[in-house]
């Protein structure tokens, strides 16, 4: 048999993560632990989200954990989804597994995590990473049936995370932050087409603005095709790995330059 996989992906940092891997590893020690991003922005589902979306596709099919969760301890459901393409996410009920999972090929069911046979014997109030969500990976990694668990939750009953919006107006693209990757460039909602489809075409060395909103903050810059595209320490609007429409600094950090954040508006218009 090949070995098992189990993606893993925090907003732990550096330390913590090796205690959950522990957790895994002394109940599956043949999982090869495959680690997706512990680093991801504290306590932010949105950025959790999008990492997974953006890793697993192209990871074996496994069992995969995933912890940002900053209502551990409260009401919060634990949970794991299994999805189509034959993976089982396992985390929090707070919108970070949902997306993810349709990307394996969408929803097939939900189970909350209640077989306390496979969490450890005690519980803290702010580590379900290491007392809950890991151990139960594992089990479900050397075989467990996924029905084992616990009981069925209605898919509709999951919580899911306000989908970003884009506005195609004339000559304005309204959109916002969704992602701050940690080369520092960020991910705007929107692809390419929707922005053209607001301003026109987009050749490269365009000049465009961007207005980013609460507070007002304007930086103009230029339409490119890749980081290089300008300067260094100048920069770019781009389409990044994933078609999505993305604005970085050749070999910068815009989002620690800007101070931008998840969700802050920006309008784009052209200059």
């Amino acid at each position: 048999m090949a070995r098992p996989v189990i993606g893993f992906l925090t907003d732990f940092g550096p330390a913590a993560p090796a205690v959950c891997r522990g957790v895994m590893f002394r109940i599956a020690p043949d999982a090869n632990i495959i680690d997706i991003n512990h680093f991801v922005p504290r306590w932010s589902i949105r950025d959790g989200a999008a990492s997974l979306v953006f890793a697993l596709p192209y990871l074996p099919v496994g069992t995969h954990v995933a912890v940002v969760d900053p209502g551990v301890g409260t009401d919060r459901l634990p949970i794991a989804i299994k999805a189509a393409r034959g993976d089982v996410l396992i985390g929090p009920d707070n919108g970070l597994l949902i997306e993810p999972a349709e990307r394996l090929g969408g929803i097939v069911e939900a189970r909350v995590l209640e077989n306390r046979d496979y969490w450890l014997d005690s519980i803290s109030s702010s580590f379900h990473g290491r007392d809950i969500f890991s151990p139960t990976a594992a089990h479900l990694a050397m075989g467990a049936p996924f029905e084992s668990v616990g009981s069925v939750v209605p898919t509709d009953q999951l919580v899911r995370l306000t989908k970003p919006t884009f506005t195609v107006a004339d000559g304005r693209f309204e959109t916002q932050i969704v992602h701050v990757m940690i080369y520092g460039n960020v991910t705007f909602a929107g692809t390419p087409a929707d922005l053209e489809a607001a301003i026109g075409p987009l050749a490269p060395g365009r000049p465009v603005r961007l207005i980013f909103g609460d507070p007002e903050l304007v930086e103009d810059t230029v339409w490119g095709i890749t980081f290089g595209s300008v300067p260094l320490r100048a920069s770019v609007l781009m389409a990044d790995a994933e078609g999505h429409l993305s604005f970085a600094d050749n070999q910068g950090m815009a989002a620690i330059r800007l101070d931008l954040t998840v969700d802050r508006p920006v309008t784009i218009t052209a200059r």
